[in-house]
């Protein structure tokens, strides 16, 4: 006698849409530490410190796990701790990272350099006045949220233009991956500060709409 199998319908996986873009956002390695006084190296007026040998020790880490995904290209930014946080994962892969001009940190105005960790750990009321209105517009001379959004998404979304249908490994910063986020959630705009240094957070990307995939793993760094 012919036994009819009833069809099984299986829990799926996830996979990008046709056309979209899979972008990792990894946060560079910890960078210098902050001193009164001593202002960091700056490029177009932003502070551009150095890996600290924690932050070399976690690109280490963030490329020994990313060196089998298969990325078709490497982001960084103009700020070099992004391009050495990199670095070990493009020579893995054998890929040349492209700078994107768009996802650069928010603009810290006088307080760049340094001076924002140094006034953020004293609780200066300004900086609480920064976190009360999710908003960096009180220090003087700081790129608006609204400015700095604006920008994080068209750079995202230029990327994604570019890389449909691939993966991407976009090498950011701590307030680019929250940016992100809120974009993509709706979120309140200050939600997913505190990404940990070396971290990597997922972002999927179709016709300008985004999707997050994840947010700040970590377990490639227990070690450390």
């Amino acid at each position: 006698m012919l036994v009819m199998m009833e069809q099984e319908y299986r829990q799926p996986r996830f996979a990008p849409a046709p056309g979209a873009a899979d972008l990792y956002l990894i946060r560079h390695g910890e960078s210098a530490p902050a001193q009164v006084g001593i202002n960091f190296a700056m490029k177009d007026g932003h502070g551009d410190p150095a890996l600290h040998p924690a932050g070399e020790a976690q690109a280490i880490a963030v490329g020994a796990r990313l060196k089998n995904e298969q990325f078709d290209a490497l982001y960084v930014t103009k700020l070099i701790r992004t391009h050495q946080t990199a670095a070990p994962l493009a020579a893995h892969l054998g890929l040349v990272p492209r700078e994107n001009p768009d996802l650069h940190e928010v603009h810290l105005g006088d307080w760049d350099g340094g001076l924002y960790r140094i006034k953020a750990a004293e609780g200066d009321p300004v900086y609480q006045q920064v976190l009360a209105e999710q908003d960096w517009s009180a220090i003087p001379g700081a790129e608006t949220r609204d400015a700095f959004f604006d920008r994080v998404r068209r750079g995202l979304l230029n990327i994604a233009t570019a890389h449909a249908d691939q993966k991407v490994a976009v090498f950011v910063h701590g307030g680019v991956i929250a940016a992100a986020m809120a974009l993509a959630t709706g979120c309140a705009p200050f939600a997913f500060l505190g990404a940990a240094n070396g971290s990597i957070s997922r972002l999927v990307i179709k016709d300008n709409q985004m999707s997050v995939r994840g947010f700040n793993e970590t377990q490639h760094m227990d070690h450390l």
